[in-house]
């Protein structure tokens, strides 16, 4: 890219590129031991609800009610969800670096993300998230997930940008396709050293 002037904005997956997954079929795993589940059946009750869920249209509770406490447990709502709390973790590097391109280059900084309401806005106030992003075009807030188009042109109208205005950079590849065929320069994320050298690749240095 020959100049850094015509990139405005980069938009972020946060599960996999500036945080752990908080709540993936490695969290499930654990949380059925803890808790003394059946982990096939926590995980098939979880696939057939979570999309509803992370679309806005469940609270976590309710979410919870029908994964874990359809049944009487010997534990609380409370203790359950205080756990899937604790699973995340932040990448610092991650995160550095996206603070440092903001500021350098002015760029506006947007979350594009499939994730339900509370554990979005717990992992966005915990990690500091909200201290240099701009944006949550979040799947509980639109209430349509990716890779639906309409979350990522949403993402662009509030950004008021264009496509080839935007970096999109995500772990998840089919995420990373839809975004690049409405005109996005993406970066598939896989680890910090080579998505730090395709945002330089792109003129983010």
């Amino acid at each position: 890219m020959s100049s850094t002037t015509s990139i405005k904005a980069l938009f972020l997956d946060i599960g996999g590129v500036l945080l752990t997954n908080g709540w993936d079929r490695n969290a499930r795993k654990r949380a059925a031991e803890k808790f003394d589940l059946d982990y096939e059946q926590l995980n098939e009750r979880h696939h057939l609800t979570f999309d509803t869920y992370e679309s806005g249209k469940l609270t976590l509770e309710e979410y919870l009610d029908r994964i874990v406490f359809y049944e009487p447990r010997p534990y609380s709502t409370q203790e359950f969800t205080r756990f899937i709390m604790e699973q995340t973790s932040p990448f610092p590097d991650m995160i550095n670096l996206i603070t440092d391109l903001k500021k350098r280059y002015n760029l506006k900084i947007a979350a594009v993300n499939n994730e339900g309401r509370e554990l979005n806005e717990y992992r966005i106030k915990h990690f500091g998230l909200n201290n240099f992003m701009d944006m949550f075009v979040s799947s509980c807030y639109a209430h349509f997930r990716k890779p639906d188009h309409d979350l990522f042109r949403m993402a662009l109208d509030i950004a008021q940008v264009f496509p080839d205005q935007v970096i999109y950079v995500d772990d998840r590849a089919m995420f990373v396709q839809v975004a690049s065929s409405l005109g996005m320069h993406c970066i598939h994320h896989t680890d910090y050293n080579l998505t730090r050298q395709a945002l330089a690749n792109l003129g983010l240095v």
